[in-house]
């Protein structure tokens, strides 16, 4: 089946996806809004993205998708731990927006091609969102760097927390750094990408995200040095300028990476892991072991759960925790079999930032930027669609004399 052109509709669609998995949770903003009135517009933003996929792709053409369909059977998943209601009406609403997401991906499907194209939706859409954050940095300082966060960055005109900045920044720093060596982006355009953003991500002190970027970047320019000139000189550059800063700067990063935080507050994750023992000892019936509670708002005893893994247990159950698993999985299979490409990078750097990111970060089972991620990388590794042969006229008599002149 022909894609065809790209309709400017679906980087629409796209954005309003990404406004959908902001959230509604964060720090006080410069002019208050109320909670209620950021979920009515994330939720419309999703409804509409919906409406719009819908109107552009009437015929429902998609594409066969493994990850897509494991999303779905997680959809359906949660649908069933959700009816017994243990975490509310809400789980059931959850469940609705989870629906409305996966079948927007679905929608968009049709135009996966194993090309840029929604790798530069995302660099885009997210550097928008950052582009906020740096205005409420200029606007009001002291909003955007309050002391309730420790002094990290958040986001004062809507309510971003600085892992989800460090997570924006982190990944659009990566993928503007794989286009740049795979020739698709110019080194202005770049630097107007990735300069603002490290300063972004530096201000935010996210750990998770910075270790995601430089592993995930790693293996992304890794995949590439075999058949690139430039990701060999990228590769090496880094590692000289890497070990020059571990030494000179050895005390700096230490403190950076610290926050300031005692031995213990570290070695506990922030005091993750006494939620994470807590949720683990915490006795489960059959159900509850094989498909969770239901989707909940990703906290345990009121406290976050900030684990993937955990969360999924904790409202899809094992079985869950199998299924992502299993879109993870399939993904890196798939760039792993595949020649080495752009496409192939950007993939393997979308894959390894979640798959790092899921140990201190919740997502990977519910609408979120990491499937949002996921899917960006999903649409590289689709093999490019083939243009159906065009039909044949009818076949028509050559003249003798014809026939004649060809001999000559």
């Amino acid at each position: 089946m022909s894609t065809g052109h790209t309709p400017k509709i679906v980087g629409t669609v796209w954005g309003l996806l990404v406004l959908n998995t902001l959230g509604s949770a964060g720090a006080k903003t410069i002019v208050p809004l109320p909670r209620s009135l950021i979920q009515m517009v994330t939720m419309g933003a999703l409804v509409t993205a919906f409406a719009l996929a819908l109107a552009v792709n009437l015929r429902l053409r998609i594409r066969a998708s493994a990850f897509l369909f494991l999303l779905t059977l997680l959809l359906v998943l949660s649908v069933i731990s959700s009816v017994h209601l243990e975490s509310g009406f809400g789980a059931l609403f959850r469940c609705f927006r989870l629906a409305l997401f996966v079948g927007t991906l679905w929608l968009l499907s049709r135009w996966w091609d194993g090309g840029p194209t929604f790798v530069r939706h995302h660099i885009r859409m997210y550097l928008a969102v950052l582009g906020t954050v740096a205005a409420g940095l200029v606007a009001s300082p002291g909003a955007a760097l309050p002391d309730l966060y420790g002094g990290r960055l958040v986001g004062a005109w809507w309510p971003l927390t600085p892992p989800q900045i460090g997570q924006y920044a982190a990944v659009i720093i990566g993928l503007t750094v794989l286009l740049l060596l795979g020739r698709q982006a110019d080194r202005t355009s770049a630097a107007v990408v990735i300069v603002p953003s490290i300063v972004l991500l530096a201000l935010t002190h996210t750990r998770t995200a910075t270790l995601g970027l430089l592993i995930g970047l790693a293996l992304a320019i890794g995949s590439l040095v075999l058949t690139s000139a430039a990701a060999r000189r990228f590769f090496t550059w880094a590692v000289v300028i890497g070990a020059v800063a571990a030494v000179g700067f050895a005390s700096a990063l230490q403190a950076w990476f610290l926050r300031g935080q005692s031995q213990e507050n570290f070695s506990s994750l922030t005091g993750r892991a006494k939620v994470w023992h807590a949720l683990l000892v915490a006795p489960r019936t059959t159900t509850e072991y094989l498909f969770g509670a239901g989707l909940g708002d990703k906290s345990f005893d009121g406290l976050p759960i900030d684990n993937s893994w955990l969360a999924v247990y904790n409202e899809q159950g094992v079985i869950g925790v199998g299924l992502v698993a299993a879109f993870l999985v399939v993904l890196g299979a798939v760039a792993l079999l595949r020649p080495p490409s752009l496409s192939r990078a950007c993939a393997i750097f979308l894959i390894s930032y979640c798959a790092i990111a899921s140990y201190t970060e919740a997502g990977l089972g519910d609408a979120s930027p990491y499937l949002l991620h996921l899917t960006v990388a999903a649409s590289l590794l689709a093999a490019p669609a083939v243009a159906a042969p065009a039909p044949e006229g009818p076949r028509r008599g050559v003249p003798r004399w014809a026939k004649r002149s060809e001999v000559i």
